[in-house]
């Protein structure tokens, strides 16, 4: 049994009969209806809106809290010449909203400079220190994008020395605002704007509007950009603030976006918003993670094609360096979790704290369980991010637990905070118990949301051609997720410059479906010979002009037993020890054949009562087995006796008994013709000698020996063979060892050599 990493939930809301006439109405098929309808789009007044998001007329921006105020105070710093400080934020929301804010500014005239902090030397949002030393070089207004609500103590600093500050700004709104000379926040309480979830770069752009008293639609590529980059909700305002700003992309002479396209192996015609999500927002995000972000603005606003081809490239150069980072902190971070734990949370001097956010996003998606991870600093503090499943309020929790914090922060789904690194322990210990005392259920992952349930033969190029009707796609308007139920997988192979991933193909009956599963590529072996659920995003694959459709994998189920096929002498370097698997050797000699396991860790099976008794005392879930019985029906009753979900074949024979027979008649004869020429035979120090000689294997040949002493046509005293004289004549067969042999013989054939699905069906049934 393979399970879930995410807990799966199938909706299960039907249109109704209205609906469906309205759907019809609108020249859509049932299939697309029934998605709209489970995403809340329900009466044909909002889905006409959510359809056709170009047409939909954008707000007032002056509907926004103290909008007059702030376009009055910058009208007046730009007629009265005042210098103009933008200072943004590290990250691609930040990045575009200061890039906005400052070519507005500049298309009035204003004397302009921008200002973007380095995570590690200023930290998030208003910094104290920044603000006086730009004050005293000359800065008379202080704009703020993407940032602002928290920096009390910096804008306290601006305005008690006569530096007005405007905030513009979408996080959460704290219980204390900063005293600024105007805050312009979709959310604020005082305000009338009718949509909350603008990202900085919208808020920026309602700004530009307002000053410029129509929407800038030269601006719209970098509002799309920053938006879809932020993870904001791509619903409303946004959704067709990103629709027309993806067809202003297509057209854009922004000659920095030109060369980040170029450099990313993207054309812009042809530009949607994953391509912005996977390849353009990760390298405008790359560079805040590890380092000056300020390039960035430079790339998007020159006018300069070799600044920005230089720029480009070094943005690729940093997001590999970001992804290589990211790669090796997981693997580490991976060797590092205790099981046990009911989160984990790992800490390591070495880390880059600017990528530990993503690392503990991989960790909790690959094990399913809520993940902090920290860097500790040299000055005794440790540094980091989590990020938390659907069944635990990841702030909630450490909430009750600011005691151990210096500085703490974040939602329900992921968190920041710093502490002193000796409450490492007691964090762990804290969080064990809030999740034990609070009996949460950390064993289903995180919630996968799931559309529809499709079989290959359903989906079609023009169906997946459909789907393009609900994008641009983003947060509260997820890429529809299907369900496939019960598949075979065949021509299943490693792909990737590191054999990470999977392609493979999705078969039932006489219809089949091509998929990629990525970050899969360790479990090859779950997806053989059992029938598999499968969730995942439908694609269109294009070669040489033809289009195919794919399944991009997100996660997989096989019910039922499974068997591994693990005969492959690669796999005796891989196991590890396991105290939920039993490890079972019928011969202690194969226990040799393992590298890195011992006869601690290994059951040698002695008889029935044996394993009865450690199955019942052990919460056993795997079975290992190393070499093969004497008999099959010891394995059939091993698998009937314990409730064991898988089992692996290593298939190890210390003795080959298959691989060397029991001797012909024609190796007998030699061996017993060298016992009668010889009075004696030294076995102990010559066997390798005599093997050669008879050319018989030396493991076949200590066999035919020991047959030989059964039958007492030899004996055998202190390593030397001496032949009985006149013997009485035996039949091989009256040899028990020799019966035995050739039982382990049909044994080890049907082990060794059987597909897995008749090694299944055998001993199942």
């Amino acid at each position: 049994m393979r399970q879930a990493n995410y807990n799966w939930k199938l909706s299960e809301s039907e249109p109704s009969e209205t609906f469906l006439q309205i759907v019809q109405q609108c020249n859509l098929s049932p299939f697309i209806g029934k998605l709209l309808w489970q995403r809340g789009y329900q009466k044909e007044e909002e889905l006409q809106k959510f359809l056709n998001p170009k047409k939909q007329e954008l707000h007032d921006p002056y509907l926004m809290h103290d909008m007059d105020k702030a376009i009055t105070r910058i009208q007046h710093a730009v007629i009265n010449g005042e210098k103009i400080l933008v200072y943004g934020d590290y990250d691609a929301d930040g990045i575009t909203s200061t890039t906005v804010m400052k070519e507005t500014l500049e298309l009035l005239g204003a004397n302009v400079e921008t200002f973007l902090p380095n995570r590690f030397i200023h930290g998030y949002g208003p910094n104290k220190t920044v603000y006086q030393e730009k004050i005293e070089a000359g800065s008379q207004l202080i704009i703020t994008v993407d940032n602002g609500v928290a920096g009390n103590e910096a804008v306290a600093y601006a305005q008690k020395v006569g530096v007005d500050v405007i905030i513009t700004d979408h996080h959460e709104l704290p219980d204390l605002l900063p005293e600024a000379y105007a805050i312009v926040h979709p959310r604020h309480p005082k305000g009338n704007y009718p949509f909350p979830d603008l990202a900085g770069v919208g808020v920026a752009f309602k700004v530009a509007t307002a000053l410029l008293e129509e929407p800038p639609a030269e601006f719209l590529d970098l509002v799309a950009i920053g938006t879809i980059a932020d993870l904001v909700s791509m619903t409303g305002e946004n959704r067709t603030l990103v629709a027309l700003g993806l067809e202003t992309i297509k057209h854009s002479e922004r000659i920095g976006l030109q060369a980040l396209f170029t450099e990313s192996g993207l054309t812009l015609q042809e530009v949607d918003e994953m391509m912005i999500g996977f390849s353009i927002a990760p390298r405008l995000n790359a560079i805040g993670r590890m380092g000056d972000p300020n390039p960035a603005v430079e790339m998007l606003a020159t006018f300069d094609e070799t600044k920005a081809i230089s720029h480009a490239k070094q943005l690729t150069l940093i997001n590999e360096e970001r992804k290589s980072v990211v790669e090796k902190i997981t693997q580490e971070a991976l060797t590092m979790i205790d099981e046990t734990n009911a989160i984990h949370l790992l800490a390591d001097p070495s880390w880059h704290e600017g990528v530990l956010g993503i690392v503990a996003g991989k960790i909790m998606n690959q094990t399913g369980k809520p993940t902090i991870i920290l860097a500790i600093k040299e000055d005794g503090t440790a540094k980091g991010s989590g990020r938390s499943v659907d069944a635990l309020n990841l702030y909630e929790m450490l909430d009750t637990m600011r005691d151990l914090f210096t500085f703490f922060g974040g939602h329900h789904a992921a968190i920041g905070l710093t502490m002193p690194k000796e409450n490492i322990d007691a964090l762990q210990t804290r969080m064990n118990r809030y999740v034990l005392e609070k009996k949460i259920d950390l064993t289903k992952g995180a919630s996968l949301f799931i559309d529809e349930v499709l079989t290959p033969k359903e989906v079609t190029v023009d169906l997946i051609e459909e789907l393009k009707l609900l994008a641009p796609y983003g947060t509260d308007n997820a890429v529809p997720t299907f369900l496939f139920r019960q598949l075979f997988a065949e021509n299943v192979k490693k792909i990737g410059a590191n054999q990470q991933h999977l392609k493979l193909t999705l078969v039932e009956a006489s219809h089949s479906l091509d998929a990629v599963a990525f970050g899969f590529g360790d479990q090859e072996n779950e997806w053989l010979n059992n029938p598999v659920d499968i969730v995942g995003k439908l694609s269109i694959n294009e070669w040489n002009g033809r289009k195919k459709p794919q399944l991009m994998i997100s996660d997989f189920v096989v019910d039922g037993f499974q068997i591994f096929n693990w005969r492959s002498k690669r796999y005796r370097t891989m196991t590890t020890i396991d105290q939920r698997t039993l490890y079972l050797a019928f011969d202690k000699r194969s226990i040799k054949e393992i590298r890195g396991m011992d006869e601690e860790h290994i059951v040698v099976f002695e008889d029935m009562t044996q394993i009865e008794r450690l199955i019942n005392t052990h919460d056993y879930q795997s079975l290992l087995i190393v070499d093969s019985p004497d008999d099959l029906a010891i394995l059939k009753e091993i698998l009937k006796i314990g409730t064991f979900d898988r089992m692996y074949l290593l298939g190890i024979s210390y003795e080959e008994a298959y691989l060397n027979g029991a001797g012909s008649r024609e190796q007998y004869a030699k061996l017993f013709k060298l016992i009668h020429s010889h009075e004696k035979i030294d076995i102990r120090y010559k066997l390798e000698a005599i093997s050669q000689y008879l050319k018989i294997p030396q493991k076949l040949l200590i066999f035919m020996i020991q047959v030989f002493f059964e039958l007492k046509f030899v004996t055998i005293e202190d390593g030397v063979l001496q032949k009985v004289a006149n013997p009485k004549s035996h039949p091989l067969m009256d040899s028990e060892r020799y019966q035995q042999r050739i039982k382990k013989i049909k044994v080890e054939e049907f082990l060794l050599l059987s597909d897995i699905s008749s090694i299944k069906k055998r001993l199942t049934t």
